[in-house]
């Protein structure tokens, strides 16, 4: 090659060859873009992928100064290992990448203090919403001072009855392990769970006890055995509950470290898991649920999907389109060996 000639310069691809390479108008595609508007999610997903046949990427700064927006938004959390705000990053992200948003991630550890630290920090890189979540799922008091910036809680809903909370459907897990219970034949079901005060402790608890009301049995040993969240806490349980109620043939935990300890507990008895006695955790933690011996069945929360319908949310509070409220997101049912 001549040293005199040069390499041809691509040109970048502009919102008009998405458009047209979608088949939209150009507005369409800007909506889709910022995952604002209302459309076909075909057209959407048409959208999306002229976007990446063409390696378009929009200029942030351009519209920015457009629309007024960052393009960022915040997410807050109290869990400071990630064990619950991890899925729900990812799932928070799934959704808001389609518009090209970025989400700055603030770990305030339960610190009131640092919380506010945070808060002021978002507020001065002037974020287009936050999404706030933790690792239980107690109702906690809204964020104050957020200048009219729009917030969703996820997992751990608002106390603010006209805040957007999105929340796992708890009473719809419950009966999914109860039922899967009642199904195998099994009518005497202990419940160990995790401490008094926490509500998902509670909630659990007092669904249990009234799906198995629903079908006139009572719990094993008559009461629900609080604890704490370990293993540890599941193997002492399964030495009360089976003094109590030798004739237990099923355990419902309140997660899935409880129930691990459970089933070694039951394991080191000689008793067969799930021949003599069914084991069903909460939460599907797969570290733990997976690495139990057997493998637990056990009720999944889906985080993930608590993290894209927060997102989806936010959006529409972004676009002038909030819905107040809690929203619940069902759970499933993950069948592996003990039960």
């Amino acid at each position: 090659m001549s040293e005199n000639v040069r390499p041809a310069v691509v040109a970048r691809a502009r919102l008009t060859d998405v458009a047209a390479l979608a088949g939209v108008s150009v507005g369409t595609a800007s909506k889709a873009l910022s995952g604002s508007g209302r459309m076909r999610p075909e057209t959407r997903q048409r959208v999306m992928a002229a976007v990446q046949a063409l390696d378009f990427r929009p200029n942030q700064q351009a519209q920015s100064l457009h629309s007024g927006r960052s393009w960022t938004v915040g997410l807050m959390t109290t869990d400071g290992i990630g064990r619950f705000s991890t899925p729900v990053l990812l799932g928070a992200e799934d959704a808001l990448g389609a518009g090209r948003i970025s989400v700055l991630l603030c770990d305030t550890r339960g610190d009131a203090i640092r919380e506010q630290h945070h808060l002021r920090n978002l507020m001065d890189r002037r974020v287009d919403g936050i999404i706030v979540t933790g690792r239980r799922t107690d109702p906690r008091p809204p964020l104050e001072d957020v200048q009219d910036v729009p917030v969703v809680y996820a997992l751990s809903p608002s106390t603010g009855p006209r805040d957007i909370s999105v929340i796992s459907d708890e009473k719809g897990g419950c009966r999914l392990a109860v039922e899967h219970l009642l199904g195998g034949g099994r009518t005497r079901i202990a419940h160990v769970t995790g401490p008094a005060h926490h509500a998902a402790a509670q909630d659990r608890a007092r669904h249990t006890e009234s799906l198995l009301s629903e079908s006139s049995l009572p719990l094993s040993t008559g009461r629900v055995h609080y604890g704490d969240w370990s293993e540890a806490w599941g193997r002492r349980a399964t030495d009360s509950v089976l003094r109590s109620d030798p004739d237990t043939d099923a355990f419902f935990c309140g997660n899935d470290q409880i129930a691990r300890g459970v089933t070694d507990a039951l394991r080191e008895r000689g008793v067969r898991v799930p021949e003599d006695v069914a084991v069903i955790g909460y939460d599907n933690w797969d570290t733990m649920a997976l690495a139990s011996r057997p493998p637990l069945t056990t009720v999944d929360v889906d985080l993930v999907e608590i993290g894209r319908i927060a997102a989806l949310r936010l959006l529409e509070a972004i676009d002038a389109r909030p819905d107040p409220g809690t929203h619940t997101v069902p759970c499933r049912l993950m069948v592996r060996e003990s039960a």
